[in-house]
């Protein structure tokens, strides 16, 4: 039954997504800020789909940490799931993301259009200019840079590995950076057909302002988005009927032991 629902959702997620873009055309015609609405939109229709289908919420915690103006959001990369989720919890949110999704025909237009920032990681120095340059032209613009550290998506209890890119943007751009944990990787697993019920938590942590030297910032913002992500995966053990994907986790971190 797991597999036939989850099977519903895959279909319905992608064929669904397809659909809007082709419906939402339009706004390709308008400028940026008042054409956003649609993707907004577009994420609460498939977090409809999850809740309907697999039964898959979700509960946010922190959303007053958020601060006004122009910040950048640092986050675990566990599923598909934050990439879609999250965008209605910000007013002006841009994605970090590797270049090859502009060149995805109709979904790489959307990401021109409301300006989301693509690197090309086989030329980090020249990519990263180009990064610290899109970047800054998004805070002057007081909007919300959503950024994974990790660089891409890894399975929930894997051993971190943190890149370090993030240390340069926080020191150049002189913005805070608002660390963000969740469990979305016990729900939606990296690279799963399976989508299991339950509720991804959410959990937006006090922003680091800016000031701190680098090395300290990312130390700090590795250990807070960590202990929170773990403490959330171990909450995740208490509900009525935990996630299977909790007994992957054993394996992963008896593999690496604190």
């Amino acid at each position: 039954m797991l597999i036939l629902r989850s099977t519903l959702f895959q279909v319905l997620f992608y064929s669904v997504t397809f659909f809007l873009m082709i419906l939402f055309a339009p706004v390709m015609l308008l400028p940026r800020k008042w054409g956003w609405w649609v993707v907004p939109v577009w994420s609460q229709v498939l977090q409809l789909i999850m809740r309907l289908t697999v039964g898959l919420k979700v509960e946010v915690r922190g959303r007053e940490n958020i601060p006004e103006g122009g910040c950048i959001i640092a986050m675990k990369h566990q599923s598909a799931w934050e990439t879609v989720s999250l965008i209605p919890l910000f007013s002006s949110p841009t994605f970090i993301l590797k270049r090859e999704l502009r060149w995805i025909p109709i979904f790489g237009w959307y990401t021109a259009k409301f300006k989301q920032i693509p690197i090309n990681r086989g030329k980090r120095s020249e990519a990263l200019a180009a990064m610290m340059e899109a970047a800054k032209e998004a805070i002057d613009e007081k909007r919300q840079i959503l950024i994974f550290p990790e660089g891409t998506r890894r399975p929930a209890g894997a051993e971190p590995k943190y890149k370090y890119g993030i240390a340069h943007l926080y020191r150049d751009l002189e913005c805070p950076v608002v660390p963000l944990a969740h469990n979305a990787g016990l729900y939606w697993p990296r690279a799963s057909w399976v989508v299991y019920p339950g509720t991804v938590i959410v959990e937006i942590l006090p922003p680091i302002e800016p000031g701190l030297r680098p090395d300290a910032f990312h130390q700090e913002m590795v250990e807070r988005i960590e202990t929170a992500s773990n403490g959330l995966i171990e909450e995740a053990r208490k509900v009525a009927n935990p996630s299977p994907v909790l007994e992957k986790v054993d394996a992963l971190k008896n593999a690496h032991p604190a």
